[in-house]
């Protein structure tokens, strides 16, 4: 495949070596889901999910895309050079030792050498469409890490759905001032996983039983719920709630009707992949 041809400043960073000036990067406070290719041949080099707010003044990402990055002794004989291994490109630097992240490693690249492309993206190029579903189940971090982990879902991204206020904060939403729950919006190929799978498994990985809370958690944001897109969504979570009640499940999980989903601060998303720590009151235990 040839080489895109290169912009003037694109050449200075990619061909050049230069190093665009802080914060002004496209992708330094950029975080939605899908993953970063080679500006230069196309090559993927990140995934979303590795890429982390360091504020350092250039995109962040603590781990590469297997095989892709190749990394020199910088000229100044002090800095690790990272480039495209497909083409030579130049990215950035990569750091180690400073603690941002539990990987402990800081690929710091300038945007200019990136593309993005969304899961959406990637969706419709492999032949098919991402569909979302939306579930409540106490703190967002848990729910959104075991939930990862379903294959055929691409990505979970942890916010706020239900209530009054526009773009609420996470202070807000836990001083309980805007009627919003903790929830995950979850994007799925329905050709590898159905909604009842994902249905079925929210159920499993937290306790449905609990009013207004999750373990230690306690406040009506974290109560259990389904956003439901449609009437099939509602009654495919109603006939799960119906065979739990049967097993004994004194199941309080509400479905609510589809609202606005408001992204949750960038500190929140990957919360469990970031730090290094596991789930504390969320673990899976088969009911179904």
């Amino acid at each position: 495949m040839p080489y895109k041809e290169l912009s003037a400043e694109e050449k200075h960073i990619i061909i050049d070596k230069g190093t665009e000036r802080p914060f002004t990067g496209k992708y330094n406070d950029f975080f939605e889901t899908g993953i970063y290719t080679c500006k230069q041949c196309g090559a993927p080099l990140y995934r979303s999910e590795d890429k982390f707010p360091s504020h350092c003044g250039w995109p962040s990402f603590d781990d590469e895309i297997e095989g892709a990055i190749r990394r020199e002794v910088d000229a100044d004989g002090r800095r690790t050079e990272i480039l495209c291994a497909n083409c030579g490109g130049h990215l950035g630097h990569v750091f180690e030792g400073e603690m941002q992240t539990a990987k402990n490693v800081r690929h710091c690249v300038n945007s200019v050498s990136m593309n993005f492309l969304s899961a959406e993206e990637l969706a419709r190029r492999a032949g098919g469409e991402l569909k979302k579903a939306y579930f409540a189940g106490g703190c967002f971090w848990g729910v959104e890490h075991l939930m990862q982990q379903q294959p055929g879902v691409v990505s979970v991204v942890s916010g706020y759905m239900g209530g009054h206020k526009d773009e609420p904060t996470y202070r807000e939403v836990c001083g309980k001032t805007t009627g919003h729950l903790e929830v995950v919006e979850v994007s799925y190929d329905p050709k590898q996983v159905s909604f009842e799978t994902l249905a079925k498994l929210f159920f499993e990985i937290h306790d449905p039983t609990q009013v207004d809370g999750q373990g230690p958690d306690l406040g009506e944001q974290y109560a259990s719920a389904i956003f439901c897109n449609d009437e099939q969504e509602k009654e495919t979570a109603q006939k799960l709630i119906d065979i739990l009640r049967g097993k004994g499940y004194d199941v309080v999980t509400r479905l609510l009707p589809m609202a606005p989903f408001w992204r949750a601060e960038e500190y929140h998303q990957d919360y469990y992949a970031k730090t290094g720590k596991m789930p504390y009151c969320h673990r899976y235990q088969k009911r179904f």
